[in-house]
Order: structure tokens, then C-alpha cells, then sequence
């Protein structure tokens, strides 16, 4: 017997002005008035050298003239398209985040599409009541996929990445689209909808690398021998989507191979990365991904392990089995990689929080009430703690309040942003309204459950990137460094060498419009160290940062060599730069 039983009444839909409002609270705070900082420096940084450079930077990712190539093109591709198409409207920054807003679109509207397909089928059905008023297929998918997109928001692991243009963030929404497709090729085995597979797991394998790609074929195929669909139409559809997955990371593969940018081949070496993503499953991998895992995918994986225990007694399942396919073989890929990384996991939210959206119907009343509670308590706990800190650094009172805000910022002066304080305000109003409705109604809409933890979720994050937000940019960009810097740089300084991390590299060139060496060029007249104030390095060869030109050492000798400068960062007491001009 099925697990749910529902009266229609569960299943009204949220309004649609409601959730795209939760969308745009959601994405665009964090992206809009930050600079890039330390965690998606790098990758802004490939993003406007290919915006601002020539043929051969969009077949070698590099930063500034430092070859990145441990991942495939395509989200840097997008991001320095959107800098050319928006750039002048809305600076480099912002416009390659235009990219991080559509790959934002794509993986919740994916989501949703692939909820609401699986929700309406017949065998997903509530069962039906004695005396009627089960609700109607198309409105039980709809609450379904309001529901798998409400978790998806509220997934912890989503919100540290999803404003943040990394390669991680498109492979994220990429394999929400081709959960989405996937349904679509089960439900109707055409040649079409095996292209559309093939073109997602093409598009997976030029961002992160085809190991991806290749489980996830595995899981369809295995997905439709538990379905125990026919064979030879089976094989054959998906053989041409592997065939389109094959030819589509050709349009870079062929012509980075034939041309050889800057003398460099960065398919052999992308090829060698691959490789090394992949080895026998350890205790490191295992303890890092449970580790982790606990609190990056809260609150998807409680509800979609419910799922999995309600449904227990069914057979021949699409929406089961689709989404427990997938999270299986995708983390035993993560298991596999020898050093797992947290944006990794993004892969795994799109079919947890599908798999979760089916476990929530069959929750008893007394479960969802303890999430509301949890949720209301909680979360308006913390947005009272942000507001009292907000206030505490503005005014000194409460007075250790005011030092542990402040602390963390030496030499930050805060002021107040009408702007940002007017939506800090506004979206505590909206949680506040939202609260007062959960409490006063007492509504038996199954999107009540999720709702408010997602919009409380939602509510720190747009307090944090208004209230927050200088405090945040002072501690975490380079901006004031680069200036700095720059101020002491000569003008007619050709190039410089350096040891610094791909991060600061793409912060300085942005920031202070720095000259570091190209990736093919002969030596410079000036030299940018970074090292530890722990442990200094300043007479040993620049090998403890990030390959120099490409990965040729550039030994340093001090009689060589006259300081012009040195600083970090106020917030930073380890790390440390130094500028040196070459004695002639």
C-alpha cells in the first residue's frame, strides 16, 4: 500500500509570485556589492582574462598568465560572454555573475520541471479517499515540485556555492537538467530527449571532467533495467546520447590540441587531472564526506532518508528509483576522489532534494509541526543576533557584543548603508509576516513544512549581505592590497613575477591592474612574494606558491633584489607580500 494519503487541501499551490520572490532574495544578495574574495577570485579571475584577452586565453584558462587547467572551459566561457555582453553596463564583476544568476535559473527550474513530471505520474499518487477529494495528478506535481525547490533553497550546502562563479556551481545546476531530461527520456525513449541527455552529460564533461558523465550514464542505464524497460530500443537511444556526450567537449578538445596555446597542451594536462580524481575509496574520503555531508545537505538528506525507508515496500518506482540511482553512484564517486572538496558535493543536492520532496508527504502531522517549531525558534534566534550585532559595532552597546564584531576587522570603520539597512528591514518584515502566518492559520499546505526553514534560511543570508556586507568585503578582498601595490609600482614596470596563489593573482590584476608575466615571456624586473610571517621564505626560490609562467621555478636571491614594499591584508597576521624591483 502507498505510503501517502492527502487530501487536496495539502496540495494548493504556492503562488508563483511568492517563490519567485524566495528566488530573488535568494540569489541576488551576495552577488550584488561583493567583491570577489578569496574563494571565487580564481575563477573571476580566468573569466577576465578571457574577457580581456585573445584567442588562445579561451582554449588555456589561465589567471593573468597562470595556466589553470584542472577544469574544463565552459564555466569560465560563460562568465567571460556575459563580461563582454554586460561588463559595461554592470562592471566585470557583476556581469560574470550574470552567469552565476542563469546557472542559478537552470538548476531550480530544472528541479522543478523533473518534480513536477514525477509527481503527476500514476504510481506517485496519494491514495485515494473514501469519500473523494484526493487532489488532481497536475496539482499533487505541482505542490511536489514547489516542495523540492523550497528544500533545495534550504539546503545549507547550496547557499556557500550557488553565488560564487566556480566550475562546482555549473556542474550543480547541469546535473539538475539532466536529472530533468532523464525523466523526460524514460518517459518518452525518442531520439530527441536521448540528444538532450547526451548534450547534459557533454556540457557535465567540459566543466568538471568526465567522470562525472560516465557514472551518471551508468545510473540512467541501471535505472532502466529496474524499470524493466526494453532492452534494444534502451541500448540504442543511449548510445547516442553517450555518442553526443562524446563529440560535445570536442568544440574545445580538437582546437586547444591542434593550436597549442602559448606552446602549452591544456587537453594532455586536463586529461592528467582527470586521472588523478580517481582512486579506491579511503578513510580520509569516507570521514570527510559524512563529516561534511551532515550539515551541507541539511535539511535534504533527513527527508530524502524517510523517503527511502516509506517507500521501502514499492517496486518499479521512477521517482524512487531515478533519484536513488543517482545519489548512490554519485557519492561513490566522491568517495573515489582522493581529495574530496565540499563543492563536490553540489552534485549530489539536485536528486536528494527530489528524493526528499517524496518523503515529506508520507511525515506524520506531528514531525512537520517539529520542524515548524524548530525553524520559527531558531532561525528568527539568529536573525535577532545578526540585528543585535548590527547594532552592537554601530553603537558599542552591548559593549563584548561590539568586540566580537569588531574584532575580526581591525581598523574597519563601520557606518551605516540606507540601502542595505532598507532590505535587511524589509526581509524581516517578510519573515515576520511569514511566522505570523504559519501560527495564526495553522495551514495544512505540505509546502508548510519547508517553507520556513527555507525562508529563514534565506533571511540570515540577506542580513548577512547587507548588514554585514563592508565588514565582510574588508576581511576577505585583496582590493585594499592591490591599491596598495599599485600606488608603489612604477609606471613603466614591463612585467613581474610572483609566487602568489591563483586567488590573489586574479585580485591584484583586477584590483591594481598589475602587469604579472603573460604565460610565454622572458624574466621580469620586479617580483611579488607572498609568504608566512611564521615562516618566512625570503631567501628560498619561489616554490611554495603557485607555479610561476606556466610552472618554471624563479629563483630569488636578495642581493638580487631592492624592497619597494611590503603589507597584507588587516585581517590576515599570517600572510604577507613583498614587491621587489631587480637590481640593475
Amino acid at each position: 500500500m502507498k505510503p501517502v494519503r492527502l487530501p487536496a487541501a495539502a496540495t494548493l499551490a504556492l503562488p508563483r509570485w511568492a517563490l519567485y520572490a524566495l528566488g530573488l532574495l535568494y540569489i541576488l544578495p551576495g552577488l550584488i556589492g561583493r567583491d570577489p574574495w578569496k574563494d571565487d577570485a580564481a575563477s573571476f579571475g580566468i573569466m577576465w582574462t578571457m574577457a580581456h584577452g585573445g584567442f588562445q586565453d579561451w582554449l588555456l584558462p589561465n589567471v593573468a598568465g597562470l595556466p589553470i587547467t584542472d577544469e574544463g572551459p565552459l564555466a569560465f566561457w560563460l562568465g567571460a560572454l556575459c563580461i563582454k555582453l554586460f561588463g559595461w553596463l554592470v562592471g566585470d564583476v557583476m556581469g560574470a555573475r550574470m552567469s552565476t544568476i542563469g546557472i542559478f535559473v537552470l538548476g531550480t527550474v530544472s528541479l522543478w520541471h523533473t518534480a513536477f513530471h514525477l509527481g503527476r505520474r500514476a504510481e506517485a499518487q496519494p491514495l485515494r479517499l473514501a469519500f473523494g477529494g484526493q487532489p488532481e495528478p497536475a496539482d499533487y506535481g505541482r505542490t511536489l515540485a514547489d516542495t523540492a525547490v523550497l528544500i533545495y533553497l534550504g539546503s545549507l550546502g547550496l547557499l556557500l556555492h550557488s553565488h560564487e562563479t566556480l566550475a562546482v556551481t555549473l556542474q550543480g545546476a547541469l546535473l539538475s537538467w539532466f536529472l530533468f531530461r532523464s525523466v523526460r527520456l524514460i518517459e518518452e525513449m525518442n531520439t530527441r530527449n536521448a540528444l538532450l541527455v547526451g548534450l547534459a552529460l557533454g556540457a557535465l564533461a567540459i566543466t568538471r571532467g568526465f567522470a562525472p558523465p560516465l557514472v551518471l550514464i551508468a545510473a540512467l542505464y541501471l535505472c532502466t533495467r529496474m524499470l524493466k524497460m526494453a532492452s534494444a530500443p534502451t541500448l540504442r537511444h543511449l548510445g547516442q546520447t553517450a555518442c553526443v556526450g562524446v563529440l560535445v567537449p570536442m568544440i574545445w578538445v580538437v582546437p586547444a590540441a591542434i593550436v597549442r596555446p602559448y606552446g602549452m597542451d591544456p587537453v594532455a594536462d586536463w586529461l592528467a587531472w582527470n586521472a588523478s580524481q580517481l582512486s579506491i575509496p579511503g578513510w580520509l574520503s569516507l570521514k570527510a564526506f559524512f563529516r561534511v555531508g551532515i550539515w551541507y545537505f541539511w535539511p535534504a538528506w533527513p527527508f530524502a532518508a524517510w523517503a527511502a525507508w516509506a517507500w521501502r515496500r514499492q517496486r518499479g518506482l521512477l521517482h524512487i528509483i531515478l533519484p536513488t540511482c543517482f545519489v548512490g553512484v554519485l557519492a561513490l564517486l566522491i568517495l573515489c576522489d582522493p581529495v574530496p572538496e565540499s563543492g563536490d558535493l553540489l552534485k549530489l543536492l539536485p536528486p536528494m532534494a527530489l528524493m526528499a520532496a517524496f518523503g515529506l508527504p508520507t511525515m506524520k502531522r506531528g514531525a512537520i509541526n517539529a520542524i515548524d517549531w524548530f525553524s520559527v525558534m531558531v532561525l528568527t534566534l539568529l536573525g535577532g543576533l545578526i540585528w543585535l550585532f548590527w547594532i552592537a559595532k554601530l553603537t558599542g552597546w552591548p559593549a563584548q557584543l561590539a568586540k566580537n564584531a569588531l574584532k575580526l576587522v581591525p581598523g574597519f570603520k563601520p557606518e551605516v548603508g540606507i540601502v542595505a539597512v532598507t532590505v535587511a528591514a524589509i526581509a524581516t518584515a517578510g519573515w515576520i509576516f511569514l511566522v505570523h502566518w504559519r501560527l495564526s492559520r495553522q495551514p495544512s499546505v505540505l509546502w508548510r513544512a519547508v517553507v520556513l526553514s527555507s525562508g529563514g534560511l534565506i533571511l540570515l543570508w540577506v542580513l548577512l549581505m547587507t548588514l554585514f556586507l563592508p565588514d565582510l568585503n574588508y576581511a576577505r578582498s585583496y582590493a585594499s592590497v592591490a591599491q596598495q601595490i599599485a600606488a608603489r609600482l612604477p609606471a613603466d614596470a614591463d612585467c613581474i613575477d610572483t609566487n602568489v596563489g591563483s586567488a590573489q593573482r586574479a585580485s591584484f590584476a583586477y584590483f591594481g591592474h598589475l602587469p604579472f608575466a603573460p604565460v610565454a615571456t622572458a624574466s621580469c624586473s620586479y617580483m611579488l612574494l607572498q609568504d608566512s610571517i611564521k615562516n618566512p621564505t625570503q631567501h628560498a626560490p619561489i616554490q611554495n606558491g603557485a607555479p610561476v609562467r606556466g610552472g618554471a621555478v624563479v629563483p630569488f636571491r636578495a642581493r638580487d633584489w631592492t624592497l619597494l614594499w611590503e603589507g597584507r591584508r588587516p585581517s590576515d597576521r599570517d600572510e604577507r607580500f613583498r614587491l621587489y624591483r631587480r637590481v640593475r
